[in-house]
């Protein structure tokens, strides 16, 4: 369904059960950030009331998810830690074409966002799958099914608003991309790394 080109070795969750406190921080932050990248999708391109309205959901229900981490890590006598640089988004983030025509930057900045939904989609389902511990292998099947909502969600205004874009062929090339930097991660405890 999501088409990512390298599935995460399930060996991760073992690095992740080791250092439960990094990754929900590591977590609660991209939730952060997700909710953060929909208002600037926003603020750049307003004049698609559809969307705007589409993604302030969005980032209100990120903001949410936030909320719900943080209530994991205080449940489990953890403290929220300092914001990590998420390198993984950082990489991908670079594919975005700068400098073209503004459907363009938007066609690749709602696809960057579907991609970074859909792995984030795909390492909730190896959490639930693999993860030893059972609060928090429902916690992840259920912010699962809202990830691939997300990822759908902008893969459908990419191709609403590609106007002369073909999105088929930029979305081949993201997963393309994306298979060569992912490879270099799922070595930390992280949802990304």
């Amino acid at each position: 369904m999501l088409g990512l080109k390298l599935p995460t070795d399930p060996r991760w969750v073992n690095i992740v059960e080791t250092n439960i406190s990094e990754i929900l921080t590591d977590h609660a932050y991209c939730e952060q950030k997700a909710a953060t990248n929909a208002i600037n999708i926003v603020i750049q391109f307003p004049e698609y009331p559809d969307m705007v309205d589409a993604l302030l959901e969005l980032a209100r229900e990120e903001l949410q998810h936030f909320q719900q981490v943080h209530k994991k890590i205080v449940e489990r006598g953890y403290t929220l830690g300092k914001e990590r640089r998420d390198e993984y988004v950082f990489e991908l983030n670079n594919f975005i074409r700068k400098g073209f025509t503004k459907n363009i930057v938007l066609v690749d900045k709602l696809l960057f966002s579907a991609l970074v939904e859909a792995r984030s989609c795909e390492r909730f389902k190896v959490l639930s799958d693999n993860i030893n511990d059972p609060d928090l292998k429902q916690f992840y099947r259920d912010l699962m099914v809202s990830e691939a909502n997300h990822y759908t969600l902008f893969l459908g205004f990419a191709k609403k608003y590609a106007d002369g874009v073909d999105v088929d062929q930029r979305w081949k090339e993201y997963l393309d991309y994306e298979a060569e930097i992912i490879s270099k991660y799922g070595k930390r405890e992280t949802i990304h790394g």
